[in-house]
């Protein structure tokens, strides 16, 4: 599978089977994750990964859509470290979801290439999510995304309708 495929293939799954991930693809996972480039290389992102059902149910509580984050083998919070500009100010609302991002779609492709399936969940209730996770202060959520072998079909599912190419892409100027 080309990268280019896997882009185009990835469908937000949030159906999976039993079957555990093993521990060598989880590693890779999270070294695709890790090593996503990051804004002045400052590298804000951390991993916090669960595998126990019920703090993944504790975890499910701090969103409004994440009911399938118990049912996947592994969840993963991808959690941003405070950032400190050089007069003090907090940076993480600038850099950091950006590198919580690329980190995201790093680790979902690289498991669509394992034969896993994901789906990113964002954590609406972020301060008992930061709770549940046993950050330290200043810490933030900034996704989740469960990975696990998918159940029946629905990775064959057919892609939905997406908008033209020429609705998203301007040349120049709008």
């Amino acid at each position: 599978m080309t990268p280019y495929e896997a882009v185009i293939g990835k469908r937000d799954t949030r159906s999976f089977d039993e079957r555990p991930i093993e521990d060598d693809v989880l590693l890779r996972i999270l070294q695709a994750g890790r090593m996503a480039g990051s804004a002045k290389a400052l590298e804000p992102v951390r991993f916090v990964v669960l595998r126990d059902r019920a703090q993944k149910e504790r975890l499910a509580t701090c969103g409004l859509a994440t009911g399938h984050l118990p049912t996947a083998p592994v969840v993963v919070a991808i959690v941003l470290e405070p950032e400190m500009g050089v007069v003090g100010a907090p940076l993480t609302l600038f850099r950091g979801p950006f590198d919580a991002g690329r980190a995201a779609q790093n680790m979902m492709l690289t498991a669509r290439g394992e034969g896993i399936a994901s789906c990113p969940a964002s954590m609406h209730h972020g301060e008992e999510a930061v709770r549940v996770l046993g950050l330290p202060d200043g810490y933030v959520v900034a996704n989740c995304i469960a990975f696990g072998y998918p159940a029946g079909a629905e990775p064959g599912r057919p892609a939905r309708p997406r908008k033209p190419l020429d609705e998203y892409v301007h040349w120049e100027r709008w």
